[in-house]
């Protein structure tokens, strides 16, 4: 058996552009909500406090009919160690005989991915005039939610950010200026300083056991896009349960973790109260709502990887990186 290996050195020297990760997780949440796609929820274990190793196997069937499994950890207190917070592998199995066909790194698509979801997100629910964001935790989620962000807001012009320590703040801003010269970053001094005027409001903190959220329903504008990819660790209660509309990136996954009590059972939306997923949403059979709050909580799942992890698989053989292996 023939196993091509790509390392994330390689994965990146693939120079991937964001707007194509856009473009396949968007077309995988179609598929999802067209009901072509089998995805349990993620499930995992949770060897130290706040961390997690998760499991993510998915197929998206129809047209499409990839396959694949990511194993990924997430140990906040990893950055204070000179290691990163989000860590792991994807392989890709054919479909049609079950056969492993590659095992790549998972960190560049976990990271490129998430901005890509968040991206499609608000793509359908933002107000095409927004032009002003606000992205709180300045981490690597960040740097790929405002590169998805710069593509699907054409007006967008201002960047109001924040993060609870002044070097991430100062570090995002200098590297960020450079990438996006023609947008105006601002760094604020709390989060509701950060979130006042904003059109769109991202939130990259990590997620944690036991959340202390500190954004206000009352500090955000009337129309406003609210994007929480933090799960309930940066959002009060109020800002989701009286939002316009709720959606989350899958129902199934969400109400498992909910009642699970893994997380979101603290008062965030239950069944009754969710608007959509975001399958159902680019599929059509939602309305995309553009204005009013609309507040998305975007948990990261598994057909996004697939999609990802397709799209590296292909643009690896036809530039002949990686390494190929027999077991």
């Amino acid at each position: 058996m023939e196993i091509k290996i790509i390392s994330q050195k390689e994965v990146e020297e693939l120079n991937i552009p964001m707007s194509e990760v856009i473009s396949v997780v968007e077309s995988g949440l179609k598929s999802k909500g067209e009901g072509s796609n089998e995805m349990p929820a993620k499930t995992g274990i949770h060897p130290r406090q706040n961390s997690f190793i998760h499991a993510m196997p998915c197929w998206v069937g129809g047209n499409t009919d990839y396959a694949g499994i990511k194993w990924v950890s997430g140990y906040p207190a990893n950055p204070s160690r000179g290691l990163p917070y989000i860590m792991g592998i994807w392989c890709l199995n054919d479909p049609e005989t079950g056969m492993l066909k590659a095992i790549m790194d998972a960190n560049w698509m976990t990271a490129w991915r998430t901005g890509a979801a968040s991206g499609v997100c608000a793509k359908y629910l933002a107000d095409p005039a927004s032009d002003t964001i606000a992205i709180i935790g300045l981490g690597v989620q960040a740097r790929t939610n405002l590169m998805a962000m710069n593509e699907v807001l054409k007006n967008l012009k201002i960047v109001k950010v924040y993060d609870i320590f002044d070097k991430q703040i100062e570090k995002f801003t200098t590297e960020m200026s450079k990438t996006f010269p023609h947008l105006r970053f601002i760094s604020c001094k709390d989060t509701k300083e950060t979130v006042s005027s904003a059109d769109v409001i991202i939130t990259c903190t990590p997620v944690i056991e036991k959340p202390e959220p500190s954004i206000k329903a009352e500090w955000l504008k009337n129309d406003v896009l609210t994007i929480s990819v933090d799960h309930d660790a940066a959002y009060e209660n109020e800002v989701m349960t009286e939002a316009d509309i709720f959606v989350c990136d899958d129902m199934n996954q969400y109400l498992w973790m909910q009642n699970e009590k893994v997380s979101f059972h603290h008062g965030y939306p239950v069944k009754e109260k969710i608007y959509a997923d975001m399958g159902q949403v680019v599929a059509g059979k939602k309305e995309a709502i553009k204005k009013g709050r609309r507040s998305a909580v975007l948990m990261g799942i598994a057909c996004h990887d697939v999609m990802t992890g397709h799209l590296i698989y292909k643009k690896a053989e036809k530039a002949g990186i990686g390494v190929t292996v027999n077991i």
